[in-house]
């Protein structure tokens, strides 16, 4: 006689053994065309810079091992080349680290944060260094970033409570832990109105202006 119990065991069995097929699939050691479907897959899903991808790819190697490491007669170990991967990826277009740059650095300024963090996260990111230089807010993005943060966090003349000393403190170095450098951070806490910060801003803005002007032109005001 079977048990009432036998079908849901044998379902719940061939469920966790198709559970356990998957990881088994997805702990599979790698070879070279496991390995770029890997960066293949990691770049349509998420933007990411050539040192990115390089750190992603060989942590998964660490993970997972290299397809026959212990089949080598000699004993030598199969390398795969993860540089070369990911160059490939960078010629055909797939990784990009000026545009990521470009891209993390706006998003980053829209959020409020400054340049010093800016160029952080790009560092962290292994972007070099004159990418990153050539992706630095100007003086206007960086402080329409400072006053973001400012109204965000209700600081300075947004601030609805009464300043003293110990308040304007502890503003001030909130928004240094947000990148931002010190003048701008004591002048948006130390503001009167939100008019004063607003002119502070149009002059920066004026300022970049008069820059990208002269960039295009090559000629001076005489």
């Amino acid at each position: 006689m079977v048990s009432k119990d036998t079908k849901p065991f044998s379902a719940s069995r061939a469920k966790h053994g198709a559970r356990n097929d998957r990881a088994s699939r997805r702990r599979r050691p790698l070879d070279e065309t496991s390995l770029r479907d890997l960066a293949l897959s990691y770049v349509a899903r998420f933007a990411t810079s050539g040192a990115k991808l390089e750190a992603y790819l060989a942590r998964k190697i660490r993970e997972r091992g290299v397809a026959g490491a212990d089949d080598d007669d000699d004993g030598a170990q199969p390398r795969l080349d993860v540089r070369a991967i990911v160059e490939r990826l960078i010629e055909l277009g797939y990784v990009d680290d000026a545009a990521y740059a470009k891209a993390k650095s706006r998003d980053m300024i829209a959020r409020g944060l400054g340049a010093r963090r800016v160029d952080q996260a790009l560092y962290a990111a292994g972007i070099e260094e004159g990418v990153r230089s050539d992706q630095a807010p100007s003086e206007a993005a960086a402080r329409h970033a400072a006053i973001l943060l400012a109204k965000k966090r209700r600081f300075g003349p947004f601030c609805q409570k009464d300043m003293d000393t110990k308040l304007r403190e502890k503003q001030i170095a909130a928004m240094l832990r947000g990148g931002h450098d010190f003048a701008a951070a004591r002048f948006i806490v130390s503001a009167e109105n939100e008019e004063e910060i607003e002119q502070w801003l149009a002059e920066a803005q004026d300022e970049d202006s008069e820059s990208e002007e002269f960039g295009r032109t090559g000629a001076g005001p005489w």
